[in-house]
């Protein structure tokens, strides 16, 4: 993961490669080569399943310790880089002029983002994660307008929404990772729905 985001910075900034098709390339390119290596090792069985959808009931102590590891770590480094970070995603231009190191803090933020989606993607699976990331981020974008309103903002609405999926998904036996994207689905509606009537 956190070499597929290395290349994905290294293509978005070739003027021969469109960002959206070197996501596209990056994502499928590594979804296939995920799936042959579960395939050779384990079997085409449960596995890929858990792979593409996730299970929460399939975490081990092991998978436990290391989220808990890799969520200390990500909030560490982001709080650590916090001014920096912010420089380079409000104007990267500005922040390059000013003498920052942009490439620095771009390589940093795509760690912190691969990690993020290593975390949901035994609970979550390669298929939802990124609608767990977009989600939360467009809702937050809808009622905030700082930036540390919307970070704050989607923390707090990525954590509801997803005991709120896992406690739906245990009450009605549904998948955990489609609920709680449903779950996102349904706050980001109803924060379009309050963005819209603020603005009348």
């Amino acid at each position: 993961m956190i070499l597929a985001a290395f290349f994905l910075l290294r293509m978005a900034g070739n003027p021969h490669w469109n960002s959206d098709a070197a996501i596209a390339a990056v994502s499928a390119s590594a979804l296939a080569v995920g799936i042959l290596v579960i395939s050779r090792t384990t079997g085409m069985t449960t596995d890929v399943d858990n792979y593409m959808f996730g299970s929460v009931l399939a975490m081990t102590r092991s998978d436990v310790a290391l989220s808990v590891v890799l969520s200390v770590t990500v909030l560490a480094l982001y709080g650590l880089f916090y001014h920096q970070i912010f420089a380079v995603t409000l104007d990267e231009s500005f922040s390059r002029a000013t003498g920052l190191p942009v490439d620095r803090y771009n390589t940093l933020l795509a760690i912190l983002t691969a990690l993020t989606i290593v975390l949901g993607m035994r609970m979550m699976g390669a298929m939802l994660i990124s609608s767990l990331v977009i989600f939360t981020a467009l809702t937050a974008m809808r009622l905030f307008r700082s930036f540390r309103g919307v970070i704050l903002c989607a923390a707090v609405t990525s954590v509801v929404c997803f005991m709120a999926g896992l406690t739906i998904s245990f009450m009605f036996s549904t998948p955990v990772g489609a609920t709680v994207v449903a779950a996102d689905l349904a706050v980001f509606l109803c924060a379009c729905l309050l963005a819209a009537l603020r603005q009348r």
